[in-house]
């Protein structure tokens, strides 16, 4: 059992699978359509409160707009005089990262913790009229899309063919071929693996809930890895400078030397040579805030007696040796190392547990608390 959940028990999120026989059946491989996945599902923020969310300056929200064949985009903020009337048809309003300032919708994501927290993302809440929509499209990472509020009509398919149309703002098929089709009630839920074409469209006013998860491409992992490498690379590997006595007169000087090339591949080489290192800079990347994240800092109250409990922005991981949080990575053994490991599972540890801690493991809790990475849990 990982993060209070048993994943060998079925789960009516799941249409009755397990956890472990939806992670084998279905994820990265085929879609999933569950009736009343949430039975009774009510939107969690209403209308005005996700309104509200848009015309905030640290929320990421989108205005798209299709009629007369064509489609426009705004970034926000996007204050409520700047919407479209509620009566007008095809709009939609985008708001993301909903989870990491609303403590229903973070609860929500929680559920999806089968998943690594590696993976997991955020919830996006998209807001449509009558026939809105984003177009076809398919999404380069796995999705639930949870019905909230309304219908909304799914058409789905295994597409081949990934051209897109030309000359707009937002990535819309130009053939798309559906193989299937949904019309969505609250509290249902449709599962799509990454690259299963799909488009969307309001049947009236609806709130679509979209559960995404990060899906590094393996360029943008080795861009951030390596330049992570390089900052830190001078202090490991030291001050050797390139030396050449045996090097020979040439008539050709325009030519890299051979010796050269075997120095610089050894520099990076050494560079990579240690895997504690690697293990550290993922895990600190992983943990990464958005950028778009700020922490609530409240007044310092000393050491961490009493439960703790990480504050919902908060990212926390660990791996063998380390844990890592919003960004920081820490050697770990023993009681502490388990400790924080089910701080990162759990997210939250009680009294007896905090007590457990060393000195220094509680001096780290303190220094999260006066940082707002964690709060006091009754």
């Amino acid at each position: 059992m990982l993060g209070g959940m048993d994943i060998s028990q079925p789960l009516r999120l799941l249409g009755g699978l397990s956890p472990a026989q939806f992670m084998k059946r279905h994820w990265q491989k085929k879609p999933l359509l569950v009736r009343q996945a949430i039975p009774g599902f009510q939107p969690l923020l209403s209308r005005p409160a996700l309104f509200d969310l848009a015309a905030d300056a640290a929320v990421e929200s989108r205005l798209l707009r299709h009629g007369g064949g064509r489609w426009t985009l705004r970034q926000g903020p996007l204050p409520r005089r700047g919407l479209p009337p509620l009566g007008q048809p095809d709009w939609t309003l985008l708001v993301q990262g909903v989870d990491l300032h609303h403590a229903g919708v973070h609860a929500l994501l929680r559920q999806f913790r089968f998943v690594p927290d590696a993976r997991l993302d955020d919830v996006m809440i998209s807001y449509a009229t009558e026939g809105g929509g984003v177009g076809p499209h398919f999404d380069s990472y796995d999705v639930f899309l949870l019905q909230a509020h309304g219908r909304r009509r799914w058409r789905i398919g295994r597409q081949k063919d990934l051209r897109l149309v030309e000359g707009l703002p937002l990535k819309i098929l130009a053939d798309f071929e559906p193989e299937e089709e949904y019309v969505l009630d609250p509290g249902d839920m449709l599962y799509l693996p990454p690259r299963w074409a799909h488009d969307g469209v309001a049947l009236g006013e609806c709130m679509t809930y979209s559960i995404g998860f990060r899906q590094p491409a393996r360029g943008e992992l080795a861009r951030e890895l390596l330049q992570r490498l390089a900052d830190e690379a001078g202090d490991g590997l030291g001050d050797a400078a390139y030396r050449d006595p045996g090097q020979a007169a040439v008539a050709a000087p325009g030519a890299v030397p051979p010796a050269m090339f075997d120095f610089a591949r050894d520099a990076v080489e050494r560079a990579l040579r240690d895997p504690a290192q690697l293990a550290m800079l993922l895990g600190e990347w992983l943990t990464e805030p958005k950028p778009n994240v700020w922490f609530d800092t409240p007044p310092a109250r000393g050491d961490a007696a009493g439960g703790v409990a990480l504050d919902r922005r908060t990212r926390m991981m660990y791996d063998e040796r380390h844990v890592f949080i919003n960004g920081e990575g820490y050697r770990a053994s023993g009681r502490d190392a388990r400790l924080m490991r089910q701080l990162a599972d759990e997210r939250s540890l009680g009294a007896g547990q905090v007590a457990r801690l060393s000195e220094d493991a509680q001096f780290l809790l303190a220094q999260w608390k006066e940082a707002g990475w964690l709060h006091d849990d009754a």
